[in-house]
């Protein structure tokens, strides 16, 4: 199977939010490929962090995809929201959802690209009524919350296994670093989501230039 081009996503959880859109056209400039903006609602994750007014004031600054991953529980109650805001891809959590098929028709019907997620220790069999019907797979390689924990090198097999069936976009959310970035690349993951270390960086550009494996 081919190699996919690896696509970085910088997430914006990470970023300085009293300068966003500024850190958001600036990840931009240098080089990232999508901007990645983690939603998440105090229920189905332990955190809250940004709704739909964050999007609607990133969408000016950008020509991006916004990927809006939706860590969320109710996902169908904030599709509309999202989509009108802005969002280009939205991601919503096998775990939350009761009827699958019914939120991704929702999806389908604004016209944007859709995404399915599971949890660290979700099994991939969870996916197999619906993997056809998915743009793309973003496999957490944390479990859900917060940012700045450690990657979980033990979720690799899991992105190799579905790599070896699934010839859509794989995205990996969760302690992806410039020293692991590869492992998950080599494993099958071409969308790669960062935060601490693109935005903890002093050179935004070198950092995504890196994260590539340029």
């Amino acid at each position: 199977m081919m190699a996919k081009k690896i696509l970085i996503a910088p997430s914006i959880l990470s970023a300085d939010f009293s300068k966003l859109g500024k850190e958001v056209s600036d990840a931009g400039a240098a080089g990232a490929d999508l901007i990645h903006v983690d939603v998440m609602d105090g229920r189905f994750v332990p955190n809250i962090t940004m709704g739909p007014l964050v999007v609607k004031a990133i969408r000016p600054v950008t020509g991006l995809p916004l990927d809006v991953h939706l860590m969320i529980a109710e996902p169908e109650k904030f599709i509309g929201p999202f989509v009108d805001a802005g969002a280009d891809i939205v991601t919503f959590h096998i775990e939350t959802c009761k009827d699958p098929e019914g939120l991704i028709a929702m999806i389908r019907k604004t016209g944007k690209r859709l995404g399915v997620s599971v949890r660290p220790k979700t099994p991939l069999s969870a996916l197999d009524d619906i993997l056809d019907k998915v743009d793309m797979v973003l496999v957490m390689t944390v479990e859900p919350g917060f940012g700045g924990q450690s990657f979980m090198k033990d979720v690799l097999p899991k992105i190799k296994k579905l790599r070896s069936y699934f010839t859509k976009d794989i995205e990996v959310d969760g302690g992806i670093t410039i020293e692991n970035a590869q492992d998950a690349a080599a494993a099958g993951a071409n969308i790669l989501v960062v935060g601490t270390s693109i935005f903890a960086s002093k050179d935004y550009k070198t950092a995504i230039k890196k994260l590539k494996g340029l």
